[in-house]
């Protein structure tokens, strides 16, 4: 074991991206995997530990790190995954299965959580000492700072705005309820969206973006070369993020909100809809103090947040 080192651990639906770092926080180097979900989970921990390996040895180190820090894609709280749709994850004890693997302090959190505390230490947080961060990707989860600190609530499961629910008839989300944010305004519902279309016979002008699966980024593509129905999915997409950031401004008054996630790489197209659906929403008093501003680690705020939160293990 290095303790001079430190790992961090993004964990998502679909990638494990993992860092090692010094104990200032510069990356040494990075290793990316596929999650590999759908085999289960003991592909999911084999590839965790895996990933830990690799990026110690890209590093010019063998055995471990001193500390590392996991964000995963759900509610957690004290090493219990309450919920992590994406994973396969219900009361799952990750607690318990990580000592099996690593020999080093362990700490978890959820990934959107993670994410704000890489942002409020080392990106578009800086200064601000009541901030939300939003990520917007296969899912949609939010890290709340107050204060300084990282607020998770009394069973860690603040900042859950993906599973809000904006519309009670709308489509079922992973999480089992219906018309929840996540299931209208992520990835995956503007990805499910246009594959309805198409298989009711429209979105057609979508099909020549298409690289294997039609995904977010293809309705993007079409979207910014003119496609209608394209472009109807995103802006409904906006609509309903601009509807759900408004709730969360309304409830915590923050100073600022980070946006994040890749389906903001298409911010451009979703900020008319998005900003038009906050103006009207968001009150007042909330609005007038609230910025509205990018991520500044783009695709890197939750591998950052895990490494923000190996620091502090000693």
């Amino acid at each position: 074991m290095n303790q001079d080192l430190i790992a961090g651990i993004d964990l998502g639906g679909t990638k494990i991206l993992t860092a090692v770092a010094d104990r200032q926080g510069n990356i040494l180097s990075e290793i990316y995997l596929p999650t590999e979900a759908e085999r289960g989970t003991s592909v999911i921990l084999n590839n965790l530990c895996r990933s830990v390996s690799l990026a110690m040895s890209k590093a010019g180190f063998q055995g471990e790190p001193g500390a590392l820090g996991i964000g995963v894609p759900g509610a957690v709280d004290k090493g219990i995954v309450h919920l992590a749709p994406n994973l396969g994850w219900k009361e799952f004890d990750l607690g318990r299965e990580l000592p099996r693997i690593f020999n080093c302090k362990v700490e978890t959190a959820n990934d959107a959580n993670l994410a704000a505390l890489g942002e409020y230490v080392f990106g578009a947080g800086q200064g601000s000492s009541n901030m939300l961060y939003v990520t917007v990707s296969t899912g949609i989860g939010a890290g709340i700072v107050y204060r300084g600190e990282l607020f998770t609530g009394e069973s860690g499961t603040a900042g859950e705005l993906g599973h809000t629910t904006i519309l009670p008839e709308g489509p079922l989300c992973t999480c089992g309820n219906y018309g929840c944010l996540e299931a209208l305004a992520s990835g995956t519902s503007i990805a499910r969206q246009a594959r309805e279309l198409v298989k009711a016979g429209y979105g057609q002008g979508i099909l020549p973006y298409v690289d294997k699966h039609l995904s977010a980024k293809a309705v993007g593509q079409a979207a910014r070369n003119g496609d209608a129905d394209a472009i109807r999915i995103i802006e409904g997409a906006g609509r309903y993020l601009g509807l759900g950031l408004s709730i969360a401004v309304n409830l915590l008054n923050p100073s600022r909100i980070i946006l994040g996630g890749g389906v903001m790489d298409m911010s451009d197209l979703l900020w008319p809809s998005l900003e038009k659906e906050f103006n009207t929403r968001a009150h007042r008093g909330a609005k007038k103090v609230v910025k509205l501003v990018p991520a500044a680690l783009g695709s890197r705020s939750g591998l950052m947040g895990a490494v923000a939160l190996a620091r502090r293990l000693r």
